[in-house]
């Protein structure tokens, strides 16, 4: 069967690795296709160059892959939603696509102030949250956020792999956070400064800061059912590693969440604990960039999320989860290719 895999993440070169390791009948032959070739594409039995298109012209690009290349699973990871969205015209061609939810639900997790709005999970609230598009919604924001919590951090709405976080500093300017060699931390007075230099930019949230560990839960669903889950613990030090730690509340609240939007195949939860409670911080409607550490403890997602999709859940053995692992990741060169 033909499994394709089009430009997403570089994770998907873990994942390809390690569905060939586990796909020992040779049942999927692996189609990955992007921009530029790279690591990706040296994990995959066939790669291809993605054009340069958008929206419908993309996905009616992606109809006719599927079509030439007899695709038996796509696996999308851009233009998502508006590939879940098309899911009757890839079946009609015999091709199945496995996404994490629907159009809707995929936009929505993608927009953390819409989403935070829609979440009801009393075991794992999110963080009390405002939006703001101007220097005077931000100064209303944090006169209401900062008479309840003692520290607030700021972060895009919209936004990957944390670009855009800062924490708030009230006593040193950014320039003495970088001499100081502070990482992801901003003077509220430069921030101040700099977004009134601006008449609007995109919505930004200010939030109560957590400072407890961070849990990123690795997940399988199958339409709203958690199939499986591996919560890391993240260190709060550097090279320590971190720690398959399958809590029991976490456990419930990702199980929750899955129901609750629906999730299904690979996606990701990520948790932090603040005065002794557990926080929900966002889901990821796709593989994290840690999933390669999350099945040391077991089961290898990507495998379980494919063949389960493919031959349904009951059909395959899912190892259960070891707790107590202690993982980490080790950068390993490669050639990548040799010029002529």
């Amino acid at each position: 069967m033909r499994v394709w895999f089009n430009r997403t993440f570089s994770s998907v070169a873990t994942a390809m690795r390690l569905i060939r390791q586990e796909d020992r009948a040779g049942r999927y032959r692996l189609i990955y296709t992007a921009g530029s070739a790279g690591i990706a594409a040296a994990a995959a039995d066939h790669f291809e160059l993605e054009p340069k298109l958008k929206g419908e012209e993309y996905l009616a690009w992606c109809l006719d892959f599927c079509r030439r290349h007899e695709v038996g699973i796509f696996v999308p990871g851009r233009e998502a939603a508006l590939i879940s969205g098309a899911a009757e015209r890839f079946a009609a061609m015999g091709t199945r696509v496995l996404t994490v939810g629907s159009p809707a639900v995929l936009e929505l997790l993608h927009d953390k102030a819409r989403f935070y709005a829609t979440v009801d999970l009393p075991l794992a609230a999110p963080p009390e949250t405002l939006p703001f598009t101007t220097l005077a919604g931000f100064d209303a924001a944090h006169a209401v956020l900062r008479a309840k919590h003692g520290k607030l951090c700021v972060k895009p709405s919209q936004s990957v792999y944390g670009l855009g976080f800062a924490i708030l500093d009230e006593r040193r300017s950014s320039a003495q956070l970088l001499l100081a060699g502070e990482q992801y931390h901003i003077g509220l007075e430069d921030l101040r400064t700099g977004l009134g230099q601006l008449e609007d930019f995109r919505t930004m949230l200010l939030m109560e800061y957590l400072d407890g560990h961070e849990y990123s839960v690795d997940c399988v669903g199958d339409a709203g059912r958690l199939v499986c889950a591996v919560p890391r613990r993240k260190p709060m030090a550097a090279g320590t590693g971190q720690v398959i730690d399958p809590r029991a509340d976490i456990l419930a609240a990702t199980a929750k969440l899955t129901a609750d939007y629906g999730l299904n195949g690979l996606f990701n939860v990520q948790f932090r604990e603040h005065e002794g409670r557990l926080r929900l911080l966002e889901i990821n409607p796709r593989m994290s960039g840690g999933i390669g550490m999350a099945c040391l403890a077991g089961p290898v997602l990507p495998y379980v999320a494919l063949a389960g999709f493919d031959q349904g859940f009951d059909r395959i053995d899912i190892p259960p989860v070891r707790a107590g692992v202690r993982v980490a990741e080790a950068a390993l060169p490669v050639v990548l290719a040799e010029d002529a």
